[in-house]
């Protein structure tokens, strides 16, 4: 019978799983190197930025300082004039004239205007006083008039009355000789000259620069929207949280003007209450980075592709030759299992099933070899089917190679050793190879394959006991001198005999002749 082929684990399997492996390691590696190296370029793209917008924050902020430094001065030297020399026409003609003298060196400056204690116009450097002209409801003069102190004062941005411009009031209060409230002397810096200077720093289409109170409300905005004008920040991130505890330092957030996220970078002034800052759009910021980053992801997806190709051949190869290497296994295990089954054919018969004429030899020499050696009993049984030919004729071929195989089949349950054989002699003679075992222990074996025989009650109608029976020659080793020949013959005698007595019993063979033993009385002799 074949052996059942069994799945053999093939190294080239192995192999491809190895590959495979392999191959996603790299890609995994090369994937994650690049998103760290994108990663790492993109925060050095938002430092860059961050520095740079802070070296814009230190250089504006120091602009913004010169400018309400020198404004500052200025109205120092005016007050003192003023209180020295009194308001009169000719005292403030000469200051008109030293005004004049002084854009040159402050020409960020719109002009300058003197009021009075109740707020009217007492000299203006932008032409012509207005009928009527007054500002005491400017809130730089309301401060001056409530607060003694002599500081300047940086008022809010405002429309000039005198021009309808826009400008950043810088005011101090200049007083009469006994110390009562005298007036205000205030210059005006035009925020179109700030704005002039910030547009010519390139932050991007979304950048900002904006220049506020450290209370949040702004004082100039580039770009410039007029509705901005004045507006208070105070609730925006860099006043609420990060202004609390730096005077300098950056973040990034969405505006609350547009919405547009933006990198912000924010300068304290040390000694006025000013904010410096300075808005870069974020995502305009991180466009080259982009632009690189889709750049480096297309040459590693390259790559990428270049070795997928790579292994996804050499995986193909593997597995070619893995499939292969499984055909020539299968081939190979077949034609093992074809030899096998061909070994199976040349030692047993097709029709039985038992072990074929062959097969009988080689056991029975090997076995007489062995008893001889050994020392041991062996015990031999030739077996022949009574009346077969009359069987064959009354029931066929067919119906005697049935009864053939019930008979081997019974055979071969009567015995239980793996070291017994049982054997198809030839024809309808069979034989049983019983390894250390006595005549005695024989006889009890054929006994039993006559009843069993008797009790499966095969139906032969050519036969005088009416089903099928056997008659069984027993034969057991003489001595050391006997031959597998001699043994075979002493078996055969005892058949013989076995037939002689009437069949459908067993007669073994003792030295000169046989002894008749069976299932029915025998004459002696």
């Amino acid at each position: 019978m074949s052996t059942p082929l069994l799945p053999v684990p093939l190294p080239h399997k192995r192999d491809v799983r190895l590959a495979v492996l392999l191959l996603l390691v790299i890609c995994v590696s090369l994937a994650s190197l690049t998103a760290w190296k994108i990663w790492a370029a993109r925060q050095r793209a938002l430092n860059e930025v961050q520095v740079h917008s802070l070296n814009l924050t230190q250089a504006l902020d120091t602009y913004a300082e010169g400018i309400i430094r020198q404004s500052s001065m200025m109205l120092l030297g005016l007050s003192e004039r003023l209180e020295v020399d009194g308001g009169g026409p000719q005292q403030l003609a000469r200051l008109a004239g030293l005004v004049e003298e002084q854009n040159e060196l402050l020409t960020q400056l719109h002009g300058l205007t003197i009021y009075g204690p109740t707020g009217e116009w007492l000299m203006s450097t932008n032409g012509p006083i207005p009928d009527g002209a007054n500002s005491a409801d400017r809130e730089f003069f309301i401060h001056h008039r409530d607060n003694p102190s002599r500081e300047v004062f940086i008022g809010p941005p405002i429309r000039s009355r005198s021009t309808q411009d826009w400008v950043i009031t810088v005011s101090r209060r200049f007083e009469q000789p006994g110390g009562q409230f005298a007036g205000v002397i205030a210059v005006t810096l035009g925020v179109e000259n700030f704005l002039r200077l910030f547009g010519k720093i390139d932050v991007g289409k979304d950048g900002a620069i904006a220049l506020t109170y450290t209370s949040g409300r702004i004082l100039v905005r580039y770009p410039f929207r007029e509705q901005d004008m004045g507006r208070d920040f105070s609730r925006s991130p860099i006043y609420t949280r990060y202004l609390v505890e730096n005077s300098v330092g950056t973040a990034s957030f969405a505006s609350s003007l547009d919405g547009v996220e933006r990198l912000y970078a924010f300068r304290k002034n040390e000694h006025l209450p000013l904010v410096t800052t300075v808005a870069i759009g974020k995502r305009e910021a991180l466009d080259a980075w982009r632009m690189e980053a889709w750049l480096t992801v297309g040459l590693v997806l390259a790559l990428q592709g270049v070795i997928a190709v790579i292994g996804r051949l050499l995986i193909r190869d593997m597995r070619h030759r893995a499939e292969m290497d499984a055909q020539l296994l299968v081939a190979r295990e077949e034609l093992l299992a074809t030899n096998r089954q061909l070994a199976v054919l040349a030692t047993h018969d097709t029709l039985t099933g038992l072990a074929n004429r062959r097969r009988f030899d080689e056991v029975l020499a090997s076995e007489v070899r062995r008893a001889q050696r050994e020392a041991q009993p062996l015990a031999l049984l030739l077996i022949d089917i009574d009346h077969f030919k009359r069987f064959n004729d009354a029931y066929g071929h067919i119906g005697g190679d049935e009864c053939l195989k019930a008979v081997s089949a019974l055979l071969r349950e009567c015995v239980r050793r793996p070291t017994d054989v049982v054997a198809r002699y030839g024809g309808e003679e069979l034989a049983m190879v019983l390894p250390n075992t006595e005549v005695a222990g024989a006889v009890v074996v054929a006994e039993t394959v006559l009843a069993r025989l008797a009790e499966l009650n095969i139906v032969h109608a050519g036969s005088p006991f009416g089903r099928v029976s056997v008659s069984i020659g027993v034969a057991g080793m003489a001595g050391q001198g006997e031959t597998p020949l001699t043994l075979v013959a002493a078996a055969d005698q005892a058949l013989y005999a076995a037939k002689a007595a009437g069949r459908n019993r067993c007669v073994v063979f003792e030295g000169g002749g046989a002894a008749h033993r069976g299932s029915s009385p025998l004459p002696q002799g």
